[in-house]
């Protein structure tokens, strides 16, 4: 694999290969191997339930254990020590079938102690929709976060090939497509828990 330039990334907008809209700052945006996006203005975070755990073979729906916080421009999200939230990228991305991309935190986010992506900063290809955000404060004070702040890079590689079932394809569990706001885990859904059971059986 190999990651994109500035200038492939710049070529491969143009040309409609890759899509991140709206990019209202691409001069800015732009890094010399990456594009900064921004966060929106949703916030999940989980709220304190009577259940001992989260169980992903509970019938029940996971996004009733959050709650949802819509912030207003120049108003903040705190995010404080010790806390989960899921958001969303500011903008939507498209990719084309033969790059994939990871999302990571900017560098000035992890220095407050911020990550923006527990284990899920992988994007396949084919892949369209916002960016959710798994964010975590694990420092020692509260954070201000806010709707269009700079907080997170994407980085493009390309593939050896282009991929044969991209996601989104109609023979793919693909479970987060075109999403548009932070989407709660929807894991109950994956095809080993919906059969009952997580052991193979010869």
């Amino acid at each position: 694999m190999a990651i994109l330039s500035d200038k492939d990334i710049k070529e491969h907008i143009k040309l409609g290969k890759i899509v991140i809209k709206p990019l209202k700052e691409p001069e800015k945006q732009i890094q010399p191997s990456s594009v900064d996006l921004r966060i929106g203005n949703e916030f999940k975070s989980f709220k304190i339930i009577r259940k001992p755990c989260i169980d992903p073979m509970d019938k029940s729906d996971i996004d009733g254990y959050m709650e949802s916080f819509y912030i207003e421009e120049g108003q903040p999200f705190i995010i404080h020590p010790g806390e989960f939230a899921l958001a969303t990228t500011y903008e939507t991305v498209e990719l084309p079938n033969n790059l994939v991309a990871r999302v990571e935190g900017r560098s000035s986010m992890g220095r407050l102690g911020i990550t923006m992506h527990v284990t899920a900063g992988y994007i396949d290809p084919g892949f369209c929709g916002k960016i959710t955000l798994e964010i975590s404060n694990i420092g020692k004070m509260p954070v201000a976060l806010y709707t269009g702040q700079r907080v997170c890079q994407i980085v493009f590689e390309t593939m050896t090939s282009p991929a044969e079932r991209p996601y989104g394809h109609p023979e793919r569990d693909s479970k987060y497509m075109n999403q548009s706001r932070p989407v709660t885990s929807r894991i109950k859904h994956d095809y080993e828990l919906i059969r009952g059971s997580t052991l193979i059986k010869d």
